[in-house]
């Protein structure tokens, strides 16, 4: 399996989601033969496998394929990290960015490999609170640090756009494991991410 980002698309599965955009275009009450939407299913179908594909990608993978020996034992911490990912219960997008956090115990993996784990998971249909488990816990497993953290702040079109329709409002979940259980790792952890959340 692999954790590069998809080039190509599978020909049935777009097949498959040309059919029912089509019938979702129809159902709503448009015509899908008009002009502006003669290619719209195909290239939502084509959007759709690039919004998930998440599903063909390994975390674990990716942490392994840069994991190197080190005796370094202090955080490490990359903040920032854009996500996008597609609420499950509304097929709506949500969005925001990842602080991600580990304490080295022998070996660390490179940087951009946080990023990619990030994809990985966020590149599915989603909930941001199962998001944040899954990162620190492929963190966790894979690289057996001495603890992990992970704090998401994201927005959310299903809130913003329909429902509540609140544009303002932003959700934070976070999630520890090891030393970043200790108050004093875990406050050190949020006072340098705190700049960085609205």
């Amino acid at each position: 399996m692999s954790y590069k980002k998809i080039e190509t698309f599978d020909a049935r599965a777009t097949e498959q989601l040309k059919t029912n955009y089509r019938g979702i275009i129809e159902s709503i009450g448009e015509d899908p033969e008009r002009e502006g939407l003669l290619k719209t299913p195909e290239r939502m179908a084509k959007a759709m496998q690039f919004l998930t594909q998440g599903y063909q990608m390994d975390a674990k993978e990716i942490l392994n394929s840069a994991k190197f020996e080190e005796a370094y034992k202090e955080m490490v911490l990359v903040k920032n990290i854009e996500l996008y990912s597609m609420c499950e219960h509304h097929l709506l997008p949500f969005f925001g960015k990842a602080h991600i956090a580990y304490i080295p115990n022998g070996y660390i993996t490179g940087l951009s490999k946080l990023a990619r784990v990030v994809d990985s998971f966020a590149r599915r249909l989603q909930v941001q609170e199962r998001l944040t488990h899954q990162i620190l816990d492929a963190i966790q497993d894979t690289l057996q640090p001495l603890g992990v953290g992970v704090v998401i702040e994201a927005q959310h079109l299903c809130m913003m756009m329909r429902g509540v329709q609140k544009q303002n409002s932003a959700t934070t979940t976070s999630a520890f494991s090891g030393q970043f259980m200790k108050n004093e790792t875990r406050s050190e952890f949020l006072r340098l991410i705190a700049a960085d959340l609205s």
